[in-house]
């Protein structure tokens, strides 16, 4: 597989499309990790989110997604939302396959790390307060 499934997306994920996009009959294990907007952060109630990205924050999904999959030899896509999100959104569904769970588990963790730390995607809180703050700035 050359090209791997890697996308930032302004409409909700498609959360078949990412688990197609690793399974084979050879997958003893998929496993799926959706990143889901909460009601709450340190205390405060939240509204809602905006993410915002890079314009090339694709690419670097893209990299980071071709190198866990040299890395641990394990299939994986991903896709994150940006725009606004509601209480409930997906905001980034990832997903592994391989054939034992252990490696699937483990290359999909490390996966979503390397996504929520290296891929320039900004997050905007909205409090029931009516204020809102940059989160990871």
């Amino acid at each position: 597989m050359s090209e791997h499934y890697a996308l930032i997306a302004d409409q909700s994920i498609d959360e078949v499309a990412v688990r197609a996009a690793v399974d084979g009959p050879d997958a003893g294990a998929v496993v799926m990790f959706h990143g889901i907007v909460r009601n709450h952060d340190g205390g405060e109630s939240v509204r809602g989110l905006d993410y915002s990205s890079h314009p090339q924050a694709t690419a670097f999904l893209k990299q980071i997604v071709a190198e866990e999959v040299e890395r641990s030899g394990v299939r994986l896509a991903a896709v994150h939302r940006v725009g606004e999100l509601a209480i409930g959104d997906a905001a980034l569904v990832a997903a592994s396959a391989a054939a034992h769970r252990g490696e699937a588990f483990a290359a999909l963790e490390q996966l979503v790390e390397r996504i929520k730390f290296e891929v320039p995607i900004w997050k905007r809180q909205h409090f029931e307060t009516g204020t809102s703050e940059w989160v990871g700035l």
